[in-house]
């Protein structure tokens, strides 16, 4: 256990604060500063307030971006994993508008490419990755939008010539179903947040676990946000966290075998 003694003794229950905000980030910056000097195995994160966090001064979207930042990792992903299913994000904390401009050929391929990579680390040695269009009908040839055309089909081609067993771009109304009930795919790549966190949650909410793919060390989290609006009620369910830190384990420990 390590107190950093950050938070104020007055700190209000349930309710947003920056003081609150801000202890969140020291500790996260500090478990980052560990894990970069070797001296923890993994970090294993619980929720986050992000209104709190960039009232307290500490301006960034989310976790994700925090240890990229810290980290200066530039090529880095969100993976969720859940249920029968896994999503790796191409966007995340952006808007709808700004998540559709993001779809590019450099950056879907680098995420194919991590997906590829995630899936090993947790002993898939030849990863079936499926890559869901962003567009209805994955833009059915460029009628209903140009970026499958444009962007996602020339990445995945550049990952097949790098040999990495790529699949699309599938339909997103079809793909979650092939990956989780037909078990055609190991991991979907998706375009932006909702396109993955939807499916997911509906089939895994409670042990979602939420991995930063990308980063120089290990890093899970819940799945879910710090939902004031139930806390001290002794309702929320602790199996988010719970597996959090059994796969941070997990992983640590393949980790320290190859090595």
């Amino acid at each position: 256990m390590l107190d950093l003694n950050n938070l104020p003794e007055d700190l209000p229950f349930a309710q947003v604060d920056p003081r609150a905000g801000k202890a969140a980030y020291t500790y996260v910056e500090t478990a980052v500063n560990l894990a970069l000097a070797g001296k923890i195995a993994a970090i294993a994160t619980a929720p986050l307030n992000k209104d709190a966090m960039n009232q307290g001064g500490c301006h960034f979207p989310g976790h994700t971006e925090i240890l990229a930042h810290l980290s200066n990792t530039k090529n880095y992903a969100m993976m969720l994993t859940g249920g029968s299913l896994r999503v790796i994000h191409v966007s995340t904390h952006l808007s709808l508008r700004q998540a559709c401009e993001k779809v590019k050929k450099d950056r879907v391929l680098k995420v194919i490419e991590l997906a590829d990579q995630a899936m090993k680390k947790i002993g898939i040695k030849e990863p079936r990755i499926a890559v869901a269009g962003l567009n209805p009908h994955s833009g059915e040839g460029g009628l209903f939008g140009t970026e499958e055309v444009e962007e996602i089909i020339p990445a995945i081609e550049s990952a097949k010539t790098l040999g990495l067993n790529v699949t699309g771009p599938v339909a997103p109304d079809t793909v979650f179903y092939r990956a989780a009930v037909k078990k055609d795919f190991d991991i979907v790549v998706v375009m932006y947040h909702d396109q993955g966190h939807i499916p997911l949650k509906v089939l895994g909410f409670e042990e979602g676990v939420n991995i930063t793919v990308g980063l120089p060390f290990i890093r899970t989290s819940v799945d879910h946000g710090t939902a004031f609006d139930i806390a001290g009620k002794g309702v929320a369910n602790h199996m988010s966290m719970l597996e959090s830190i059994r796969l941070a384990a997990l992983m640590a420990e393949a980790s320290a075998k190859d090595n």
